[in-house]
């Protein structure tokens, strides 16, 4: 009888064994389709995909910014940490110099753009040379800057001296944003002193040999009246420090 019993529940312990392996073999499976999943949402499978998210996430951080900034700002209002008044003039120019007041007077307006795909180029010309670079962003810039330029925005953003930008191929990373070209860039200055800046850039003059020799865009606009919007991020520092021999007394 011992020996029928023992015979007896043997297939039933392989049948739970069998039973228990397919089981767990079941939960492994499911938990990796999951955790698949969750990759595929993390990693973007293409570069448009990845644009359109950071693109949504810099809009998202984008709005907590200005929260953020609407509450210093009623902080600073309610607080007089000097007990005295700030000169209206001071107040004016100090907002212009840190981007956070909006400018209206008259400047330029300078438009760079990508070559044209299907324009018949000369022997040695690459993709690389159709394309607008950092470079030649940086180069407007800082001759315009140079030029006297008061206020700028790049792309409808406002700059200022904290505003750092990339390019990636023919893409355009600025303050958490993402743009393609055309790049536009608007100052408010003289616009004679202005253009004759460009034209003394050693910068600019070898983009526009590129714009002769290849077909990419260059526009320069003079404006009766441009209106600059104020910064609208935060302008904190996150790596400084006092040049050597500063006195933060006198």
């Amino acid at each position: 009888m011992a020996q029928q019993s023992r015979t007896a529940r043997q297939p039933l312990r392989a049948t739970l064994s069998v039973t228990f392996v397919l089981i767990l073999a079941g939960l492994l499976f499911t938990a990796n389709a999951r955790l698949s999943g969750g990759e595929e949402n993390r990693h973007p499978e293409n570069f448009g995909e990845l644009v359109r998210q950071e693109s949504e996430h810099g809009d998202a951080l984008q709005t907590e910014v200005e929260g953020l900034r609407e509450t210093v700002a009623d902080l600073t209002v309610a607080q007089d940490t000097s007990g005295r008044e700030l000169d209206p003039e001071i107040a004016a120019n100090s907002g212009i110099a840190t981007g956070l007041t909006a400018v209206t007077g008259t400047g330029l307006r300078v438009t760079l753009q990508d070559a044209p795909a299907n324009r018949p180029q000369p022997e040695g010309i690459v993709a690389d040379d159709l394309v607008v670079h950092q470079q030649d962003l940086e180069g407007v810039i800082n001759a315009l800057w140079a030029g006297g330029a008061e206020a700028m925005t790049l792309q409808g953003q406002r700059v200022t001296s904290l505003t750092a930008f990339r390019c990636v191929g023919n893409v355009l990373s600025l303050h958490g944003r993402v743009y393609s070209p055309p790049y536009t860039v608007e100052v408010i200055g003289d616009p004679a002193a202005l253009g004759k800046a460009l034209d003394q850039s050693p910068t600019v003059e070898i983009y526009r040999e590129y714009v002769d020799a290849v077909g990419l865009g260059y526009e320069v606009r003079a404006l009766d009246e441009v209106t600059l919007p104020a910064y609208d991020g935060v302008l904190t520092l996150e790596h400084a420090r006092l040049p050597e021999g500063t006195d933060v007394y006198s």
